[in-house]
């Protein structure tokens, strides 16, 4: 008797709760076995690159319909989730490309969009070796992982206007008050509770439509999400961490001088990196469990 997908899916979330433990073994066993660090470093190099070309073209693009001010004003938040402590520096840059956009060309433009699409590309390939149970049953055109980065850098900049405009009116929530009973109660601390849920959400949001793109195949958004709930949950874990030492415990900068801003986005992206490959091996070995709660033993891709 066939049984339908929903009845399977119940049967995999109720093993995985049951064990816990077994399956987070599992996931760790099969990262390492696909060189998890390796691939992460690879997709971190290449979004040091892309990073400002990307936030460059969808600042330039953006800034004709939003104002610039509230537009690095967003990003500047919002890159802290990135790269705590390390937004100023990114943001200057991006002002003065704004400020000066007139004097960009075509060539420039062209040039920055091909870098910006290379840490997609990248983390594509890491994906297929993620995910290399479906690349041996379906491949993805080439032509279609051509475009697809070039697609992903147009719903980032919708994304941030969405995030821009919502995070606008939150902010100038803030600066309201409520009288109560003869008290006045500011929204300020609302304001801001408000703003980092969309953020989380948005982060939730990038990380289900990476997973549900990147891999090979179509990924049901119940996997999806179950991935960028795991990564989502280990980011801001380490991403406090990461500011606590940054602020406390860091000798980056007597160690590196100069290059101490360089070497910690590197160490964010590594990081961040590290906590998206690892968010798609769960999807990955959440997929090979069976409704008996059995999985095979995690292989590593294979060349020969």
């Amino acid at each position: 008797m066939h049984l339908p997908a929903s009845f399977h899916a119940s049967r995999r979330a109720t093993q995985v709760l049951r064990h816990p433990g077994a399956f987070a073994w599992r996931v760790l066993k099969a990262f390492r076995a696909n060189q998890g660090l390796l691939l992460a470093g690879a997709v971190a190099y290449y979004a040091l690159l892309s990073l400002v070309p990307l936030l460059i073209l969808i600042a330039i693009v953006l800034s004709h319909v939003l104002e610039p001010v509230e537009l690095l004003r967003t990003l500047a938040r919002y890159l802290e989730w990135l790269l705590p402590g390390q937004s100023a520096p990114i943001v200057l840059e991006l002002g003065n490309f704004l400020a000066h956009r007139e004097v960009v060309g075509w060539f420039v433009l062209a040039t920055m969009l091909f870098f910006s699409s290379l840490a997609f590309t990248v983390l594509e390939n890491a994906m297929s070796v993620i995910f290399h149970h479906r690349v041996a049953i379906r491949r993805r055109h080439f032509l279609v992982s051509a475009v697809l980065p070039y697609c992903y850098i147009l719903f980032l900049g919708f994304g941030l206007l969405v995030v821009t405009i919502v995070s606008g009116s939150l902010q100038a929530l803030g600066d309201d008050s409520v009288r109560l009973l003869g008290h006045v109660w500011s929204l300020g601390r609302l304001s801001g509770l408000l703003l980092y849920l969309l953020g989380v959400v948005g982060e939730v949001l990038i990380l289900t439509s990476i997973y549900m793109v990147m891999p090979v195949g179509r990924l049901s958004l119940q996997h999806a999400l179950v991935g960028a709930l795991t990564a989502t949950l280990l980011w801001e874990i380490t991403r406090h961490l990461l500011i606590w030492y940054l602020t406390t415990l860091s000798q980056v900068s007597v160690v590196y001088g100069s290059l101490t801003t360089a070497i910690i986005v590197l160490l964010s992206l590594e990081i961040a990196a590290t906590l998206l490959l690892f968010g798609a091996q769960v999807i990955s070995e959440y997929e090979r469990v069976d409704a008996a709660g059995a999985a095979a033993e995690p292989e590593g891709l294979r060349t020969d």
